[in-house]
């Protein structure tokens, strides 16, 4: 008997929530699961799928975007991965792998009907991860691809916290951090109180703590270890789980549809890198953000905006 999942409406419907609110069967290995998605706005001709970070994040803390495209006329939307706060959560590892990630993809694609007139996919940070990957996959499918937050080489990720972000940190306070990281202790408060002070306010969302907003603050609060620990790691301040050696930037050369790249002064990820990303791209542009962070849709809001929607509006 299929198991009723919390966020299924009582209608005999086990599809739709409420308005363009669906849950969307995935077909895995280990058996067929319910992923969540919600439609905002009606556009024949741009339709953005959203793909958030973690993994294992909430799509809420992207919800800047309902600050961004209704007003643009933009169809788009949300979508939380297998996993997530929203949708089915088993108890399965095996299905936490990039290229199971890809295939999921694929099925929410079909389920919502977008095809190559109109589809457009949207990374944000291991979002982005995946939309480069589910482009080399299936590119015959996309009108075009964002890249937002997110460097195509996870080793030239580490270089870049370890030479550049982690120099400007107190170093007392690193070793206090690294500290805990190498006991095991990342759940431990004081851990995750001194992220917050001394390296999210200054490159994930660049506002006092007190200010982020709520959306943000629920969808980070909501990741699930389960696969965030064994695809990113334990370590807030680098990779070290499974996408340790991941590595596409030769690979960006392969993409040859319209396809953008969105970087930030102050994020994670370094901003050179991914001016060079956009330049292998055959058909890369980029937007960078001089005010912004990793969540650059907040902090820089409207030069994100702005640049997303003018190449929307380019390749629409």
């Amino acid at each position: 008997m299929k198991p009723i999942h919390p966020y299924l409406d009582n209608t005999g419907r086990d599809d739709v929530i409420d308005g363009g609110t669906k849950m969307i069967p995935i077909k895995t290995e280990k058996g067929t699961f319910n992923v969540w998605t919600k439609r905002t706005g009606n556009n024949p001709a741009v339709k953005v799928l959203i793909l958030h970070g973690g993994p294992g994040a909430s799509c809420e803390y992207l919800e800047a975007f309902d600050t961004i495209f209704p007003g643009a006329g933009v169809e788009y939307y949300y979508y939380e991965q297998l996993g997530s706060f929203r949708s089915d959560q088993p108890n399965e590892p095996s299905l936490w792998e990039l290229d199971r990630f890809v295939e999921e993809v694929e099925q929410v694609r079909i389920a919502l009907g977008l095809g190559k007139d109109n589809f457009f996919i949207l990374g944000q940070s291991w979002g982005g991860i995946l939309a480069i990957e589910y482009a080399l996959t299936h590119q015959e499918h996309l009108k075009g691809v964002i890249i937002s937050n997110m460097m195509s080489n996870c080793l030239a990720y580490n270089e870049y916290a370890e030479n550049v972000l982690m120099p400007q940190m107190d170093q007392e306070i690193l070793a206090k951090i690294k500290g805990f990281e190498a006991r095991g202790e990342t759940d431990n408060p004081e851990y995750e109180e001194l992220l917050f002070e001394h390296h999210y306010v200054y490159h994930v969302l660049r506002a006092p703590l007190e200010e982020w907003p709520n959306s943000v603050m629920r969808g980070l609060n909501r990741i699930n270890k389960d696969i965030y620990v064994p695809l990113q790691g334990p370590s807030e301040l680098g990779m070290s789980g499974k996408l340790l050696d991941w590595n596409r930037t030769e690979d960006l050369a392969k993409i040859n549809i319209p396809a953008l790249v969105i970087s930030a002064e102050y994020d994670t990820m370094d901003p050179a890198y991914m001016e060079k990303m956009s330049k292998i791209l055959p058909k890369g542009e980029l937007v960078y953000c001089p005010n912004g962070s990793h969540l650059a849709m907040y902090d820089d809001r409207d030069v994100y905006a702005n640049g997303l929607l003018a190449f929307l509006e380019k390749h629409k």
